[in-house]
This record gives C-alpha cells, sequence and structure tokens, in this order.
C-alpha cells in the first residue's frame, strides 16, 4: 500500500509541474507573439499636414497602472524575467 500511495503522489507531482511549466510557457510565447505583431504593425504614412488626424489621446493613467500590476505580477509569477519586465514597463509608460 505505501508504494502505491508514493506512486499516486510522485504522479500528482509531475502532472502539476508540468501543468504549471506549459502554462508558464504559453503564457509567454503569446506575449512575444503580441509584441511581435505590434512591431510589425504597419506604420502610417501621412501625406500632407492637412491630411494628418490628430494624436490619439494617450491611455488613462488607471488603465496603465493595471497593466504595469498584472506586468509585476507576471514577474512575481516568474513567467517574465528582469529585463522582459523592464522592457514591457517602457513601453506601457512611453519612454
Amino acid at each position: 500500500m505505501p508504494g502505491l500511495i508514493r506512486g499516486v503522489a510522485r504522479t500528482a507531482v509531475v502532472a502539476g509541474t508540468a501543468t504549471a511549466v506549459s502554462n508558464r510557457v504559453s503564457r509567454r510565447q503569446q506575449g512575444r507573439w503580441a509584441a511581435q505583431q505590434e512591431s510589425e504593425a504597419p506604420s502610417p504614412q501621412p501625406t500632407s499636414h492637412a491630411a494628418q488626424s490628430p494624436a490619439p489621446p494617450a491611455p488613462d493613467m488607471t488603465s496603465r497602472i493595471e497593466q504595469l500590476k498584472q506586468l509585476g505580477e507576471l514577474k512575481t509569477q516568474g513567467v517574465l524575467t528582469d529585463t522582459e519586465f523592464e522592457e514591457q514597463k517602457r513601453r506601457i509608460l512611453g519612454s
């Protein structure tokens, strides 16, 4: 009986670890794809000063704060490295 319990416990630990790693890889890959799509988006080519549309309004501070909180949570969970965190933070803050 102890051998059976040990085997079941080991299986549970392996399955839990595999799920956590799989989720982390998926989230990281989605972030990379989003960044890649953002960088590949064509930039509009203005034809003249009269034809230019006004600049889009800056995102309000509340949405930026929420994004930074989510970013911090991802870093705390180990999904983002320090470098990735800093890069995304700069992108959100626009600096």
